[in-house]
């Protein structure tokens, strides 16, 4: 069947190579260049994963050649001796790891990466206090996780043995330069990844496997001259084009920061108590968001309609049965009423409503 392959099943020199194969095992056929089958499964096996992943409801898959991130080394290093992680001190961890997937899964040849879309159909009022979009539902964390999981399975039960790992911000992986490698889209000024025709309300996931696929390339940026991000920053976090001093965005201040906010922030929070959405609510490519189709990521009843008294008069029972299974546990009921009295201090536009010492 194998030289059947190479040669019309009815030809001369088949018959002549059928027969040689008995008597000499060894004996290789020229084969003419122009004849000479393919035996590169990559396109095969990467569209076999991009359909299964649109199955599965992502948005976008895209694939990247594992590799060193030259470019990315002396950015990170600049980054962090700045501190602009501020007290995020994992991200100081495993500087090698974040720049080579190699080093997070032996063998690595190619990194796959996914897109979910979380772009509500349904906000919050906007009289009261706000919570970034991505935590209306349950923890991204688990749900993306499922899905790679169920992916990574398949690929192994259609393709064979492939060794991998998934990573949902779990690991020291660098999500947005993967991503943008791999054709999903570029990133912004305010660095988040955008993507044309669909914004950037949107998670990133991947797969490292040991599996040769073929890679997609980069994509143009297209911010321009768009400022509206930076201008928009009420912290001023992004202190310049594409680059985001992470110990001065409110989602730090209201996520990552363990000890009180500081002092020199009053006032800029405007009424957001968990995360911060502004430089992408701003960004004109966001007009373009749509809503998700995944029923994990709806909102608890209840969330869309507290109102700026709920969130003041809200006991630790009444957190743990809205927040449940959302990302907001991130904080915890004693940071997310820290960040509630700090906000409801500084911004009148709330009214005269004071979170009690009881929350504490």
């Amino acid at each position: 069947m194998l030289f059947q392959a190479y040669f019309p099943k009815n030809s001369l020199k088949t018959e002549k190579i059928r027969h040689l194969k008995f008597f000499s095992p060894n004996f290789v056929p020229e084969v003419q260049p122009s004849i000479r089958p393919m035996f590169n499964l990559a396109p095969k096996h990467t569209q076999l994963i991009k359909q299964k992943a649109q199955e599965l409801g992502f948005l976008y898959c895209g694939v990247s050649k594992a590799d060193f991130l030259e470019e990315e080394a002396p950015r990170l290093e600049s980054w962090l001796n700045q501190n602009m992680h501020g007290q995020m001190h994992y991200m100081a961890n495993h500087f090698d790891k974040r720049l080579d997937p190699r080093l997070l899964v032996d063998g690595a040849k190619s990194v796959v990466s996914l897109l979910l879309n979380y772009y509500p159909e349904e906000k919050q009022r906007d009289d009261t206090f706000q919570i970034s979009k991505y935590a209306y539902g349950q923890d991204y964390h688990f749900v993306i996780k499922d899905k790679l999981k169920t992916l990574f399975n398949y690929i192994q039960e259609e393709i064979g043995e492939v060794g991998g790992r998934v990573f949902v911000d779990s690991a020291p992986v660098m999500d947005k330069v993967w991503a943008k490698k791999s054709g999903a889209g570029w990133v912004g000024k305010n660095s988040n990844l955008i993507r044309p025709g669909v914004g950037s309300f949107f998670f990133i996931a991947e797969l490292i496997l040991d599996l040769e696929l073929e890679p997609d390339g980069p994509i143009k940026d297209y911010c321009g001259t768009c400022t509206k991000c930076m201008d928009a920053c009420p912290t001023d976090a992004i202190s310049a084009p594409y680059v985001v001093d992470g110990s001065k965005c409110i989602s730090y201040f209201t996520i990552e920061l363990k000890d009180q906010i500081p002092q020199e922030v009053e006032g800029k929070f405007g009424n957001w108590v968990f995360g911060c959405d502004i430089c992408q609510d701003v960004c004109p490519w966001n007009r373009f968001s749509k809503p998700h189709q995944e029923p994990a990521f709806h909102p608890h009843p209840e969330l869309l309609h507290l109102s700026t008294s709920d969130w003041v008069e809200l006991t630790q029972e009444v957190f743990s049965d809205i927040f449940r299974k959302s990302a907001v546990k991130r904080t915890g009921f004693a940071g997310l009423t820290r960040n509630l009295r700090f906000v409801a201090r500084e911004t009148p536009a709330l009214g005269d409503h004071h979170v009690s010492e009881d929350l504490v």
